[in-house]
């Protein structure tokens, strides 16, 4: 019975679209089909730049001694925060391994202050999410994504001096008991020159992949089925795309950035896996300020919530998410007006069906040489099960036993994989 309603809720979480399609009964199928074709488009323009992004991390994570960072973050002061957010640039985009990173600074000594650097930092400032991004909707966004990602830690720092919990945050510390281990320091230049340290960067890899797989394919699924699906009029209604010129821009701007991280929040997604979605809202009109305030929000969706909850208490989880979402707030509407008076607002957008085409263009090669460099990493990963030098995080969300995540994973995997065959024939 326990199952049964795992694998309703599951259906249930990518289905509803179906309501707003046309021709309910007659083009179902078609519908189907090409919404998964569109997903699997999705995974095809974003592989090579996946693999690319997670060598890249995984050679960062272990090249630079970290553990010489940590010991100057125990201040809110500039050089802290500075720091907390050059530590979480260089770690891991997935979110829930951010989480986990900072709750054990926070453990060792680092102020809340730097501990939420540290966490907008990793899922916003890491470069494969930059690539990402990139491919999906333009340099604007990258740049966007940087110096939104410098305000959004920059605002939340002012805040959090101004609002400050002491006695909560004295409670948070007293109830994160356990402490994970810390990298030894090491020589980065002896170690870069060694087998053994890029055995350690396909280890890493794999754990990035690990970690983040089911966060993106997830994402993605639902994003090539919304794209499809989901008439533009429903996106118009939420962010009042609708009324443009009934009422004033600014308020559309406004609602937009309030509105989006709600939406985000209801994807239940990760940080690499609602770009697509990003796209698909880029492209049914959403304002820029909405585009980057949806980017920005990762962190707010419930699971991770949820997390914080377990780690510092319901009150800190609760301030951690208010600090978050006026602090993306102000940074979505701060970008959307100075990229206007620059003359860098994007005017156009990128068309879903021009992203996930297949074709015979750098995408094919792109993918074909990084698949070929993944399978490399696989074979550095294999080589470090003798090894017993450290370097890597090991974040193994659920991997023991029968998750929910894992029940909803496979159903959209098999949710694919029929609206392929769907589409072929």
């Amino acid at each position: 019975m326990k199952n049964k309603a795992i694998i309703l809720a599951g259906l249930f979480a990518i289905f509803p679209m179906l309501s707003f399609a046309q021709g309910d009964s007659e083009g179902f199928f078609s519908l189907w089909g090409e919404s998964a074709k569109t997903a699997v488009g999705f995974f095809w323009k974003a592989g090579w730049a996946f693999v690319l992004g997670y060598i890249i991390s995984g050679a960062i994570q272990a090249f630079v001694p970290k553990k010489k960072l940590t010991r100057h973050m125990g201040e809110s002061d500039v050089k802290s925060v500075s720091l907390s957010t050059l530590f979480g640039t260089i770690s891991s985009s997935c979110s829930f391994a951010a989480l986990a990173a900072a709750r054990s600074l926070f453990l060792k000594g680092a102020h809340f202050v730097s501990t939420i650097a540290f966490m907008f930092a990793s899922t916003n400032l890491v470069i494969e999410l930059g690539i990402l991004i990139f491919i999906f909707l333009g340099w604007e966004f990258v740049l966007a994504e940087i110096i939104g990602g410098l305000l959004l830690i920059a605002i939340s720092s002012i805040i959090i001096k101004f609002t400050y919990p002491k006695k909560w945050i004295k409670a948070a510390r007293e109830k994160v008991e356990e402490e994970s281990d810390e990298e030894e320091d090491f020589d980065w230049k002896q170690r870069i020159q060694s087998k053994e340290g890029w055995f350690l960067v396909g280890k890493n890899f794999v754990m990035e992949w690990k970690m983040a797989w089911k966060d993106i394919l997830i994402g993605f699924t639902v994003a090539g089925f919304v794209s499809v699906l989901v008439p533009q009029s429903f996106w118009e209604a939420i962010f009042l795309n609708n009324l443009q010129g009934e009422i004033p821009d600014f308020v559309i701007r406004i609602e937009n950035a309030l509105v989006a991280p709600f939406v985000a929040a209801a994807t239940f997604i990760g940080s690499m896996g609602n770009i697509p979605l990003a796209t698909v809202l880029n492209e049914n009109g959403v304002m820029f300020a909405g585009l980057m305030g949806f980017i920005y929000s990762d962190l707010m969706v419930p699971p991770l919530v949820n997390i914080n909850r377990k780690y510092y208490g319901p009150r800190i989880a609760l301030y951690i998410a208010g600090v978050m979402y006026v602090s993306i707030v102000i940074t979505a509407l701060i970008l959307n007006y100075s990229f206007e008076f620059f003359g860098v607002l994007p005017e156009g957008s990128r068309k879903v069906a021009e992203v996930t085409q297949f074709k015979m263009d750098y995408t094919f090669y792109f993918n074909i040489l990084f698949a070929v460099l993944a399978a490399l990493m696989l074979y550095f990963n294999f080589k470090t099960k003798n090894m017993k030098e450290g370097g890597g995080h090991d974040h193994d969300h659920g991997s023991g036993g029968i998750s929910f995540k894992k029940v909803v994973v496979y159903l959209f995997i098999s949710i694919v994989i029929i609206g392929l065959i769907l589409y072929l024939i």
